[in-house]
């Protein structure tokens, strides 16, 4: 660790400024803000992409934020922006750019990184993701019995698994018509339950495996690849004898397989052909991979041009993030409002909320882009931090959430930080009119929701228009900051403005933390560990070395197995 003397952010002046304002911010109330200040939304309104971001329920005033822009300025945000973008070695622990925004490209475009331009081979990739998914999408790609396949799980954990699934769920609308329809589904966990229903279900003949991991090194990922591959090879020379056709090893693989990775040679080890092998590199962080050939699922769900629109929509994001204004700049002022919360009022959690059912998980996405980008305790020159970082960060869909834990957010003890995020039109493209009329009034009584649950958490008891006192019981605090994120409508170019904005809502946080947000060493270290406690449980040996629970949890493990074997 350095023993660098440099000073920390929270000991400059704007620091302390802020600090000295939250004093006088922290017993004002939100309805006091709304009282004082005509005009409130319009101030703190803001538009870019596609998205409208209305911060007004923030507990701040034009001051604060005033404060915050020049917090951002004092942490040099705006020459951090440039440098990530322009691929400068921003991921400083393992020395490389942090370029997942060089995926988002137009192939007009150029970006020259010591002295190469990557953009011929992010479209050379793109353009073999299209050759693939035509070939699905044609029902040409066949399987080793000869029949069209029509399923098609990826085995991937952590950002192979949850951002692809995450967007093909939400974009199950936009299913390109009239081609071949693949059936894409996700296996990640290490215990293979859920790969164990796919097998049980699906058909080898026409199930295909994608296979994606950065470094093909993946315990999870690799454990869940064997028992693919055993039982495509077990079931399919069944199918070999019934149907009296050749199915060898060789084509199994070559039929069933698609990798995708930053080692080619581990691919091809494993036994991958080449020319199902897509290409991953180094300066793309499993989280941010989305966008390159871990998007695969993506583009088989929603068609080549489905994924370009979401390239362009994140593309869109990129732009503005470069070219804003820090007082007009969607991702920096999201992230101001989270240091302002973390930092000054000390709320520490931080839930996202959807109104919108094809959301569903993007809850979970946002805690691993989060908490594993910022969840660090060390700035970038090896000073443990004084300050908090990332706050633990959750959620689900909104109209759901408020049948299970939004009683916490009204009346409990704990300061929760709110992300409203809603499409403010659906359905009015439904052909049959009765139906849109009905399914459109649903969507404004979620809309409404969402609506009114934000006031609650603002206003507390004084959204509610009811005569008499209240019995403690039913009184509502208020006071619970939030923000409202609203898409015109969800698509392909929305959606990839939505996850670019958070995306870069975590590099100006992480740039004002003086943190990196492109490592993950703690997930490094529990792989390490995990590995030498399956060679103890394995081999038996090396248990001495264990602490006193563990000895004891590991030795229940052998008196369990003794027993089975008994």
């Amino acid at each position: 660790m350095s023993t660098s003397e440099s000073a920390t952010i929270d000991q400059g002046p704007t620091w302390r400024a802020l600090q000295s304002h939250a004093e006088d911010m922290r017993d004002v109330h939100l309805r006091e803000l709304f009282v004082e200040q005509s005009g409130r939304f319009a101030c703190f309104r803001r538009q870019a992409a596609g998205l409208m971001l209305d911060l007004s329920k923030q507990r701040w005033r034009p001051k604060t934020l005033d404060l915050l822009l020049n917090l951002a300025r004092e942490a040099e945000v705006p020459r951090a922006i440039e440098g990530l973008l322009a691929g400068a070695r921003v991921n400083r622990s393992e020395d490389r750019p942090a370029l997942h925004t060089a995926l988002r490209l137009p192939a007009d475009a150029s970006l020259v990184v010591e002295g190469e331009d990557l953009v011929p081979g992010v479209h050379r990739t793109l353009s073999r993701m299209a050759t693939m998914v035509e070939k699905f999408h044609a029902g040409q790609w066949r399987g080793a019995t000869g029949h069209a396949i029509r399923d098609v799980v990826n085995l991937g954990v952590g950002g192979s698994d949850l951002g692809p699934l995450m967007v093909t769920h939400a974009l199950a609308d936009y299913r390109p018509p009239g081609v071949h329809e693949i059936n894409v589904h996700f296996a990640s966990t290490m215990d293979g339950s859920q790969l164990a229903d796919y097998l049980s279900r699906l058909n080898p003949e026409t199930t295909l495996f994608v296979l994606s991991s950065k470094s093909f090194t993946t315990i999870d990922t690799l454990s869940n690849a064997r028992t693919a591959r055993d039982w495509l090879l077990s079931r399919l020379e069944n199918a070999e004898r019934e149907l009296a056709v050749d199915v060898d090893r060789d084509l199994v693989m070559r039929q069933h397989f698609i990798g995708v990775s930053a080692s080619p040679e581990k691919m091809s080890e494993w036994g991958i052909a080449e020319a199902n092998q897509l290409e991953f590199w180094e300066w793309v962080g499993g989280r941010y991979s989305l966008w390159g050939a871990i998007g695969l699922p993506i583009a088989l769900v929603v068609g080549m041009a489905g994924f370009r629109e979401l390239l362009a929509g994140a593309h869109a994001m990129d732009r503005h993030f470069r070219e804003a204004p820090l007082e007009d700049n969607l991702p920096v002022l999201l992230a101001l409002a989270g240091i302002w919360n973390v930092n000054f009022l000390d709320i520490r959690a931080h839930s996202i909320l959807p109104y919108d059912g094809r959301l569903e998980y993007f809850a979970s996405y946002l805690e691993q882009l989060e908490m594993e980008s910022n969840g660090k305790s060390v700035t970038h020159d090896g000073q443990v931090t004084s300050y908090s970082t990332c706050p633990v960060l959750w959620g689900q869909l909104g109209p759901n959430a408020q049948h299970a834990f939004y009683q916490l957010l009204h009346q409990g003890t704990q300061a929760v930080e709110c992300d409203f995020i809603a499409p403010l039109r659906r359905y009015d493209d439904i052909p049959d009119e009765a139906t849109r009329a009905h399914l459109i009034d649903q969507h404004r009584l979620t809309l409404a929701n969402c609506f009114a649950q934000s006031r609650v958490l603002m206003l507390g008891d004084d959204a509610i228009d009811e005569p008499g006192e209240r019995p403690s019981h039913k009184r509502y605090r208020g006071n619970q900051p939030s923000t409202t994120l609203l898409l015109d409508r969800l698509t392909p170019r929305t959606l990839g403005a939505l996850i670019a904005l958070y995306e870069h809502k975590v590099f100006v946080q992480a740039t004002i933390w003086d943190i990196n947000p492109f490592d993950q060493w703690g997930v490094e270290l529990g792989k390490q560990i995990a590995g030498e406690t399956e060679r103890i449980l394995a081999s038996h040996q090396g248990l001495d070395a264990m602490d006193d629970s563990s000895r004891g949890l590991i030795e229940s493990l052998w008196r369990a197995e003794d027993t089975k074997d008994s």
